[in-house]
């Protein structure tokens, strides 16, 4: 796929990540997680170490991190299972990254309810700050990925950048969110319409209005 990210060069992978290993702290975490698991059903706790082997690294590379195949190769040795278990896992689930990403990873949801709720020009806003989808940009800063949806639908069109949903957006909401991640500020999270706290109605009730008072009996106007 031409959106594709480009896997770095195998060689240069494993020069950088070969000897990667857990931090002190994150090893304390992995045996955690695996002690969820029964005795011969470690290999369960695979997610929760790929996704901690993915923060590691971000942390190292001051991004958000990503999962080289040598850190995958660590993660399936510690619990026990073929790598190709585990490369399968990185490759189902879109929460890891196979390629190097920017500090800011903004995914931009393009299915249908965030398409009609103007997700075309989020990515155009998105491509007038010199993003590209599958790239990250010259600073460092900003990897750009369109995806599906990500259940905000109520509150389309909306961006995942990182852990965190951004919904109600419009291309200037959107320049804001950014600038302000840039300045190493942290935005408001979640929906940006004013006066809106999660995805409540905006406005006066359009149906059963009369319920917002009191529990009105509607049988007789049925």
């Amino acid at each position: 796929m031409a959106d594709a990210p480009q896997i770095p060069d195998e060689a240069e992978v494993r020069a950088q990540w070969g000897n990667f290993a857990f931090t002190e702290a994150n090893m304390a975490r992995a045996k955690e997680l695996i002690s969820h698991y029964p005795e011969g059903r470690q290999a369960s706790a695979v997610m929760g170490l790929l996704d901690l082997a993915q923060r590691q690294v971000g942390v190292e590379t001051n991004t958000q991190g990503w999962l080289p195949v040598p850190v995958i190769e660590y993660v399936a040795a510690m619990l026990d299972m073929p790598y190709m278990r585990a490369y399968e896992v990185v490759t189902f689930y879109t929460m890891y990254n196979m390629a190097p990403v920017g500090r800011f990873h903004v995914q931009v949801c393009g299915t249908t309810p965030c398409m009609l709720r103007g997700s075309d020009d989020i990515l155009g806003a998105c491509y007038k700050r010199g993003m590209k989808k599958g790239a990250t940009t010259p600073d460092g800063l900003f990897t750009l990925t369109e995806v599906e949806c990500m259940g905000n639908c109520s509150s389309a069109p909306m961006v995942q950048i990182n852990d965190d949903n951004y919904e109600d957006l419009t291309p200037e909401r959107l320049d804001f969110i950014l600038d302000e991640l840039a300045a190493g500020r942290q935005p408001k999270v979640g929906t940006q319409e004013p006066g809106r706290h999660t995805v409540e109605p905006l406005g006066e009730p359009t149906n059963l209005a009369a319920m917002v008072g009191e529990n009105h009996d509607y049988r007789g106007e049925w």
